[in-house]
């Protein structure tokens, strides 16, 4: 891995188990990112995440949701939390919140997300069971820069899965999940190597655009 260009300091705001930011940590320790993640952050007290935090020496926040009366002022707060760090990258792994616009574009081209479907397919949630039901042949996760509209932001790379018959919900969620897990890591590593970023809207890898389905192999 190159060490051209300064290590990179990531703030991670998770919900649940944080299995997205274990694979992120660990490919941290494998030097495989010119990263380091200075903070995680998480809405829930019982969040998985802030367990792989402490277990991996990370300092572990947690801002419960439900203590402020407005979405505009559990936003501010977790902006002062988040600029406190002064990250150069902001990563949503699993943070279960629609974020307002003000908190949005003051990370902006600094914050990623990852989203289980093929996106512009399927925003929102229940993206699994909403791809089975619509007959589709293959499923997937895409991580995107976060812009105000909701999982709308410039994708940045895609991974797909086939949808087998017979196939519940969960078990197409547990193959997604093995995908997401090799390929956040893969762009949280672009952004930290200085080769990724977002310009007029648009993903650029390489000073190159990305198409609207993001970095394609081949």
């Amino acid at each position: 891995m190159s060490k051209l260009t300064p290590e990179k300091s990531i703030v991670v705001l998770v919900s649940g188990d944080g299995s997205n930011l274990q694979a992120i940590i660990d490919q941290i320790s494998q030097g495989k990112i010119n990263g380091k993640i200075i903070a995680v952050i998480a809405n829930k007290e019982n969040a998985y995440g802030l367990i792989r935090a402490k277990e991996s020496n990370i300092p572990a926040i947690f801002i419960d949701h439900k203590s402020f009366t407005s979405r505009e002022d559990y936003d501010a707060e977790l902006m002062n939390n988040i600029d406190n760090f002064s990250p150069d990258l902001i990563v949503l792994a699993g943070f279960m919140r629609i974020l307002t616009s003000e908190f949005v574009e003051h990370y902006h081209g600094r914050m990623l997300n990852i989203h289980p479907s093929l996106l512009p397919k399927y925003k929102g949630l229940d993206t699994h069971q909403r791809a089975i039901a619509a007959g589709d042949r293959e499923h997937g996760a895409s991580v995107h820069f976060v812009t105000p509209e909701l999982d709308g932001g410039p994708v940045v790379l895609q991974s797909k899965v086939p949808i087998f018959e017979q196939q519940d919900a969960d078990e197409l969620a547990e193959r997604v999940k093995q995908q997401e897990r090799q390929m956040y890591p893969l762009v949280v590593s672009w952004f930290c190597a200085g080769r990724l970023k977002m310009a007029n809207n648009k993903a650029m890898l390489d000073d190159k655009v990305l198409s609207e389905m993001g970095y394609a192999i081949g």
